[in-house]
């Protein structure tokens, strides 16, 4: 059995698909992280260090392992020369 077809064959299963849906926020967080530091052409530690943290910390928020305070993401935000954005959707 390849991925497809095991992603497949979980996502039939509503207690997976319930529990993918929590996850949303922090892999949105991650894929959107990922994706400004790439363009901006930072490195992990580059942007850490621009954003007064550790290396650590940018690759738990991209990997998304952990959940970041306002704060951190203020500063992670200045440091990319980006908007941050959080807003609740119905």
């Amino acid at each position: 059995m390849n991925w497809e077809e095991l992603e497949k064959e979980l996502l039939k299963d509503p207690k997976v698909v319930k529990e993918l849906k929590k996850l949303e926020p922090e892999y949105q967080l991650a894929r959107s992280l990922i994706g400004t530091r790439i363009k901006k052409r930072m490195t992990q530690a580059t942007l850490a260090k621009r954003a007064q943290t550790d290396q650590a910390s940018i690759s738990r928020l991209e990997s998304g392992s952990s959940k970041p305070s306002l704060t951190l993401l203020r500063k992670i935000a200045a440091a990319l020369g980006a908007n941050l954005m959080i807003k609740f959707e119905l």
